[in-house]
């Protein structure tokens, strides 16, 4: 299953790294692709939405599904 969620904060790639290493510590999460030029990643996997979107918004970015 694929999720995209909308973030806003990343300004460059180690805003990215930021959000995928935060994403990536989510049980269910198979892949991950963060965009800091459209705002949003994208996760494979069957994580529950909700869990991606706090894990995001305590790296410090706003996440919204």
């Amino acid at each position: 299953m694929s999720t995209t969620l909308t973030v806003s904060g990343m300004a460059c790639d180690g805003c990215e790294r930021n959000v995928e290493e935060a994403v990536e510590s989510v049980p269910g999460v198979e892949r991950v692709d963060a965009d800091h030029d459209a705002g949003r990643v994208t996760v494979e996997g069957d994580a529950d939405v909700d869990t991606l979107v706090s894990a995001i918004d305590e790296a410090g970015y706003e996440a919204t599904a």
